[in-house]
């Protein structure tokens, strides 16, 4: 009787996690396509502590545990996490942006407690915040004064008097210029990963791993198809291969009403190329030039506020974190 209580039994500081794990052959970073240097900056933030702990603990340095993650929408930022969170075996809390701000006083900088202190608990953890440039705007913009006292509790669990134990910290955000600048100064969100529109090379990596679970004729050619895409995110080819596998489904079932003999729907070359030609990407060219220039404007800020920070030290001067 006990074994079977513990079996389903789930304990209360687990309740709101999710642990992700490979399922046979799928599963871990074999489901990401393209994105190699946001892999390989993720792999080496969660794997190598975890791999070489006696290294890393006698190592003088700090590690850079928290991540941001920044890129149009639809090019794999939320996606990726998830992945790495079962290719490294990590308990998994995602927390989307608006559900943590609330009406009452002290109610928004009391989930964010909750959120990191249940993290902790379940270490070792990774702690994901969507839209983070809802949660955490700049101080100053509005009126009420909840999201200032929200992103002063943030900096006061990223970087305060406790240190995060076996907790990582990521967020996702499609407008980083819109947060708080203090959040991305070192010790708090100080690795910034952008996941941009997908190369030629990496959009057929993407039509490959989103065409495995699919049938797909020997002489369909996914270069073809990554060759007309240009402009396209991860979600406008995963969906070019939906709706290509959902047509391959209705030939069945036309064959099939003439008396053909059913058959397994296979997606041949011709169905590809008619829906790849036919698909339109999610960003249009006004606001894909308009994302361009926002990144570049946000990545030479924060060289400029580097380049300040240098000569202030060069000065002797004081330099503050926040």
């Amino acid at each position: 009787d006990f074994l079977k209580a513990l079996h389903d039994f789930l304990p209360v500081a687990m309740r709101d996690l999710r642990k992700y794990a490979p399922d046979g052959n799928n599963g871990g970073w074999e489901d990401v396509g393209g994105l190699n240097e946001a892999v390989t900056i993720i792999k080496e933030t969660l794997e190598l502590p975890s791999k070489y702990p006696n290294v890393f603990t006698k190592a003088p340095v700090r590690m850079r545990s928290n991540i941001l993650l920044y890129g149009p929408p639809g090019c794999g930022k939320t996606h990726i996490v998830r992945v790495a969170a079962a290719a490294c075996s990590l308990r998994f809390i995602s927390v989307k942006g608006p559900e943590l701000l609330n009406k009452y006083i002290g109610s928004s900088e009391q989930s964010v407690r909750d959120f990191f202190a249940k993290a902790a608990a379940a270490a070792p953890c990774l702690l994901f915040f969507d839209e983070f440039d809802s949660i955490a705007p700049q101080r100053g913009t509005h009126s009420a004064g909840v999201s200032d006292r929200v992103v002063n509790q943030f900096l006061t669990e990223l970087d305060g008097v406790e240190t995060l134990t076996g907790v990582f910290v990521f967020a996702a955000t499609s407008k980083p210029q819109l947060i708080d600048a203090a959040l991305l100064r070192p010790g708090r969100f100080d690795r910034l990963v952008f996941c941009d529109f997908p190369r030629w090379d990496e959009r057929v990596e993407i039509l490959k791993v989103h065409s495995r679970t699919v049938s797909l004729a020997s002489d369909a050619s996914l270069e073809d198809v990554a060759s007309l895409t240009e402009g396209f995110t991860g979600a406008d080819l995963a969906a070019i291969i939906t709706d290509a596998g959902l047509a391959a489904v209705h030939e069945v079932l036309d064959s099939r009403q003439d008396g053909i003999p059913e058959r397994e729907p296979c997606i041949s070359k011709e169905l590809l190329m008619s829906v790849a030609m036919k698909a339109r990407p999610s960003t249009p060219a006004d606001d894909k030039s308009g994302y361009d220039k926002e990144f570049g404007e946000f990545v030479s800020s924060r060289k400029s506020l580097s380049t300040k920070v240098l000569a202030r030290e060069s000065k002797g001067k004081k330099v503050t974190l926040a």
